[in-house]
C-alpha cells in the first residue's frame, strides 16, 4: 500500500515538476517572443482596454482610438483610409499590426518606456493607462494630390523636402481601407483580409512606395551623368552618342528611341544627351567610366544594396551583378538588372536638388505623451546620409534635369512661374507587357522645395523614351503645385 502511494506521489510530482517547467518557459523564456507576435489576440485584447494613441499629420488625425458600447472599450478608426494606409497599416484584433501601427506600437500602446511616469500617473487617478501619439512628416496637400491623381493605376508616389529628408508624401495604388481590417465583427474582418490578399491582380496590401522595387529605365542616367561630371565631363563636352551600339561581345543592338539621333549623329553634349535621353550616349559613357565608377556613384545616391527602417521597412535598392561590358552597357541606361524603390527615386531628385548632399530619409516627426508633451528623443533630427557631388557640380547637373522639363522628355511637368527639374524613365520589365513610366523631380517656390518621384506600373508604351514624361510626369506636377500652394 505505501508502495502504491509512493509511486502515485512520485508520479504526482514529477508531473507537478513539468508543469512548473512549462509555466517558466512559457512566461520567461518564451514569453516575451509571444507577447511581440502580432498573432496573440490575448495581447490585443488587453490593449483594447486603453486608449490607443493617435498618428497624426499636420494636427489631424488619421489614425484615433474612439469609445465604444461593446465589450472592446475603444474602436480604431482611420480618416481618409485608403489615402494613408501604405504609412498607418492597419491595427486588427485578427491580424495583429502593420506599418507605423506596427513600428510605432510601444508608443502608440503606452508600453514605452518613456511613458513610465504617465503610466503611473495614471494607475494613482484611478484610470487606464493611455497611449502616446506620433506625428507624421507627410503633408496633406500633396499625399492627397498624389493619390487623387494615381486614380486607376497601379504604382507608386513619393516625395521628399530635399533639405532635411522628411517623407512629405508616400501613396500607394491600388490601396485598401484598414477600416474594414479594425472592426470589431469577426466576420467583416476576415472577409475583408481574405479579399485583399486574395486579389493578385491589384495587390492593394502591396506598400509600392517603400517595399516594391523597379527597373528606373533612363532614370538611372542621372546617377550616370552625376559620374561624368565627376570625372570631369562638363555639360558641354560633346560624348559618343552613335544611332546605335553593338554591344561589345554580343550581337545585341542598343539604338534610340524609334531610330531617334542624337546631336549630329555621331557625338553630343552631355547636356543635351540628358535632356532627349540619348541610350547609346550613356550606355558608351557607362562603359567608359567602368563598373565600380558606375556603382560607387549609385551609392552615393543611397543604391548600395542594402535594405533600411525610417523607421517603415524599404526594400533594397541595387544596380545588381555587371558581368562584362556588355551588361555594363544595359545598366547605365538603368536596364539589366537595376532595381530601385519609389522612394530611392525621390532620393535622386532629392541629392540633386540640395546641392549634392542626400539627407536620410525619415517619416516620424515627433512623438509625444498624451498630455501632448515631447518624449525625450522624439523630436527628428535631420541627418545626412552622403555627399554625393560637390555643390558646384550638383549645380550643373541640376541645370541640365531643368533643360530635361523646360526643352526635353519632362515637359509636362512644367509648372507656370517656378522652375522644375527633371527625368523621365520608361523601363521594360516582362516581355509582352508595356513597360513602367517613371519621372523624378523637383521644384522650389516661396522658401519651401520638394523632391517627387512617380512610377506606374506598365503605364508605358514599348519601348518609348518619352512615355514616363506622358504618363508620369503630369502626376508629379499635381504633387508639386499642391505642396508649393500653386
Amino acid at each position: 500500500m505505501n508502495r502504491a502511494l509512493t509511486r502515485v506521489a512520485g508520479f504526482l510530482g514529477v508531473l507537478l515538476l513539468a508543469l512548473i517547467i512549462n509555466l517558466n518557459f512559457v512566461n520567461v523564456i518564451k514569453g516575451s517572443e509571444y507577447a511581440a507576435n502580432p498573432a496573440n489576440r490575448r495581447v490585443l485584447l488587453n490593449e483594447y482596454s486603453r486608449e490607443r494613441g493617435t498618428i497624426i499629420v499636420q494636427g489631424r488625425p488619421i489614425a484615433a482610438s474612439v469609445p465604444t458600447d461593446d465589450r472592446l472599450k475603444y474602436l480604431r478608426t482611420y480618416t481618409n483610409g485608403a489615402v494613408y494606409a501604405p504609412v498607418t497599416g492597419y491595427y486588427s484584433l485578427f491580424y495583429g499590426t502593420s506599418a507605423m501601427e506596427a513600428a510605432g506600437d510601444d508608443v502608440l500602446s503606452g508600453d514605452d518606456d518613456r511613458l513610465f511616469v504617465n503610466r503611473v500617473a495614471d494607475l494613482f487617478k484611478g484610470r487606464d493607462p493611455r497611449g502616446g501619439n506620433i506625428v507624421l512628416t507627410l503633408d496633406t496637400k500633396a499625399q492627397q494630390a498624389a493619390y487623387d491623381a494615381m486614380a486607376g493605376q497601379k504604382g507608386a508616389v513619393v516625395a521628399l523636402d530635399p533639405t532635411t529628408g522628411a517623407i512629405l508624401t508616400a501613396v500607394s495604388t491600388p490601396s485598401f481601407d484598414p477600416n474594414l481590417l479594425s472592426s470589431h465583427d469577426p466576420d467583416a474582418i476576415q472577409t475583408a483580409y481574405e479579399q485583399y490578399q486574395s486579389d493578385s491582380v491589384n495587390s492593394p496590401m502591396l506598400n509600392r512606395a517603400f517595399n516594391q522595387t523597379y527597373p528606373p529605365g533612363s532614370v538611372f542616367k542621372v546617377v550616370v551623368a552625376a559620374a561624368a561630371l565627376e570625372d570631369g565631363t562638363t555639360p558641354t563636352t560633346r560624348v559618343p552618342a552613335p544611332d546605335s551600339v553593338t554591344l561589345p561581345d554580343t550581337e545585341t543592338s542598343l539604338a534610340n528611341f524609334d531610330g531617334e539621333r542624337c546631336g549630329d549623329g555621331q557625338t553630343d553634349t552631355l547636356e543635351h544627351a540628358l535632356t532627349i535621353s540619348c541610350n547609346t550616349a550613356f550606355a558608351l559613357l557607362g562603359m567608359d567610366l567602368g563598373t565600380q565608377t558606375i556603382r560607387t556613384e549609385a551609392a552615393k545616391f543611397g543604391i548600395d544594396n542594402q535594405s533600411f527602417q525610417m523607421p517603415l521597412y524599404v526594400a533594397r535598392s541595387t544596380i545588381g551583378p555587371v558581368l562584362d561590358q556588355a551588361s555594363l552597357g544595359q545598366t547605365s541606361i538603368g536596364q539589366r538588372d537595376v532595381q530601385i524603390t519609389p522612394l530611392q527615386g525621390a532620393m535622386l531628385a532629392a541629392t540633386v536638388a540640395n546641392n549634392g548632399t542626400l539627407m536620410r530619409p525619415y517619416l516620424v516627426q515627433q512623438e509625444q505623451a498624451p498630455n501632448l508633451s515631447t518624449l525625450p528623443s522624439g523630436d527628428a533630427k535631420p541627418e545626412v546620409q552622403s555627399e554625393a557631388l560637390s555643390s558646384d557640380l550638383a549645380k550643373q547637373l541640376k541645370a541640365m534635369m531643368i533643360n530635361v522639363v523646360n526643352k526635353g522628355t519632362g515637359s509636362a511637368a512644367q509648372v507656370d512661374g517656378i522652375e522644375v527639374g527633371g527625368k523621365t524613365g520608361t523601363a521594360d520589365n516582362i516581355v509582352g507587357e508595356a513597360p513602367h513610366a517613371w519621372f523624378i523631380g523637383f521644384a522650389e517656390h516661396d522658401g519651401k522645395s520638394i523632391a517627387v518621384a512617380v512610377v506606374i506600373e506598365n503605364g508605358g508604351v514599348s519601348g518609348s523614351e518619352t512615355t514616363g514624361g506622358l504618363a508620369a510626369a503630369p502626376v508629379a506636377q499635381q504633387v508639386i503645385k499642391a505642396y508649393l500652394g500653386l
